[in-house]
């Protein structure tokens, strides 16, 4: 392998090994949650629900689906 090559495929193994921080999966699991909560609240909105009230469920049904994964 030329220099170039064994750099790359250290800098690849290194990012490999590193597993996701504590915050990170937090972070994606309420993403997840919101966005699939997301999809029902707009639903309800364009049948008239009230947007502030759709975005109360939302970040009430992403939350409390993020402590479940948390506790399961």
């Amino acid at each position: 392998m030329s220099g170039f090559e064994d750099l790359i495929c250290q800098t690849h193994a290194k990012r490999v090994q590193q597993p996701p921080s504590r915050r990170d999966e937090l972070t994606q699991q309420l993403a997840f949650a919101a966005l699939g909560a997301g999809v029902t609240t707009t639903v309800a909105v364009a049948q008239g629900q009230n947007p502030l009230t759709a975005l109360g469920i939302t970040v009430f049904s992403a939350a409390a689906a993020v402590m479940v994964s948390q506790v399961l």
